[in-house]
């Protein structure tokens, strides 16, 4: 809902509450003047008359809160669009056959393999290894995180 709306609202609340409050002290008036023997000098009417004025300034209230609520400015509404990006498919044609193995590994165990593991699954040495995986981070395929003594090697969306 706007502002204005919940504003509007709240007054007339306010307006609703307040001629209920004026009813009902009307009729305790009447009634404390059946009631009580002694006149307007009767303590029933000072306690219906300060009830009445409680009341009404308990209303006042409500009815500003509405006022303010419905002249305040709406506070903008930030909206996030998150862009997908495509997933560019990896060419294969532009790769050699080890290469092509290293992604298809890449891609068969959740696109992140340790070095070593990788190194054992393609049954290679330490040097081809570095110098493969060089290549591939030069063509922006892969990217290697460091993890202690070890590297992950993980495949680029």
């Amino acid at each position: 809902m706007e502002n204005k709306s919940v504003g509007w609202l709240i007054i007339g609340i306010a307006i609703a509450v307040g001629i209920i409050v004026l009813i009902f002290n009307y009729s305790l008036r009447d009634l404390s003047g059946e009631i009580c023997s002694h006149g307007t000098s009767c303590t029933m009417y000072q306690t219906v008359s300060t009830q009445m004025w409680m009341s009404l300034s308990i209303v006042a209230i409500i009815f500003v809160i509405g006022l303010v609520i419905m002249f305040q400015k709406p506070k903008e509404k930030i909206i996030i669009k998150k862009i997908k990006e495509k997933k560019k498919k990896i060419d294969r044609s532009k790769l050699d056959k080890d290469e092509k193995k290293v992604i298809d590994l890449l891609l068969n165990e959740g696109k992140a393999v340790f070095q070593a593991d990788l190194m054992e699954k393609l049954e290679i040495g330490k040097v081809k290894t570095t110098r493969l995986l060089d290549k591939l981070e030069a063509k922006q395929l892969i990217e290697r995180k460091r993890r202690g003594m070890n590297n992950i090697v993980v495949l680029r969306d």
